[in-house]
């Protein structure tokens, strides 16, 4: 009996049948996919494949079919926000540290016997603040339900009453988001607001304001 050789071993590569018109092609198993149909990873693998083929070269066709004047590109157009909006919210921490640290630490300890007035946490603060600048039913329940169901129909109003407004204005066509004026003045005024009114509750009652509704409002 003759000796196997290193070289003989190293080379013996077990091979299977493949289900195919030709019964004689035989294919090593070492290129069969080990994960089948039946097999616990097979969703997340098809997952991760149609998620390459949408954002690689075989799903260019995509964006191929769409107008030029309909996209834009991520840079600027989609870029610029993100480092405004962290220089602002820089600007925030530091504002809120210089005027509003006494109201960010903690309280004492709760005493049931002391009559205090419970202030919602600070994320909330503005809405517990906007509700002092008129009727109570109005401003805690209906202004906010509205806002609320206003931008969840925001895309739909956007592109529905976009091209009408654009239309009186003269313009060609209504921008599109990230070239928008009139749309991106109305989110940051509306960012604005929030950011003051919950500055202002920070800040507490050394500062009142007058109001022409309901008198002088304090915040806190």
């Amino acid at each position: 009996m003759s000796a196997t050789t290193a070289s003989d071993v190293a080379t013996e590569i077990p091979i299977v049948e493949v289900e195919s018109e030709r019964a004689d092609i035989l294919e090593p198993e070492w290129k069969r996919l080990p994960i089948g149909p039946d097999h616990i990873l097979y969703p997340a693998l098809v997952a991760v494949a149609l998620f390459s083929m949408l954002i690689g070269g075989s799903g260019g066709h995509l964006a191929d079919d769409m107008p030029e004047d309909e996209t834009h590109p991520y840079f600027p157009d989609q870029f610029w926000p993100y480092p405004i909006l962290t220089v602002i919210l820089l600007a925030m921490l530091g504002l809120l540290a210089v005027f509003a640290q006494k109201s960010l630490q903690l309280d004492g300890s709760a005493d049931p016997r002391a009559g205090i007035i419970p202030r919602p946490d600070w994320y909330f603060l503005f809405l517990f603040q906007f509700q002092k600048l008129g009727p109570e039913l109005l401003m805690s329940l209906v202004i906010p339900t509205v806002v609320v169901i206003g931008l969840l129909l925001w895309p739909i109003i956007d592109s529905s009453v976009g091209p009408r407004v654009a239309r009186r204005l003269g313009w060609r066509t209504w921008p599109v988001p990230g070239r928008n004026i009139i749309t991106g003045t109305m989110w940051m005024v509306g960012l604005g607001i929030i950011g003051l009114l919950t500055l202002w509750a920070l800040i507490g009652p050394q500062l009142c304001v007058p109001w022409f509704i309901n008198g002088p409002i304090c915040g806190g």
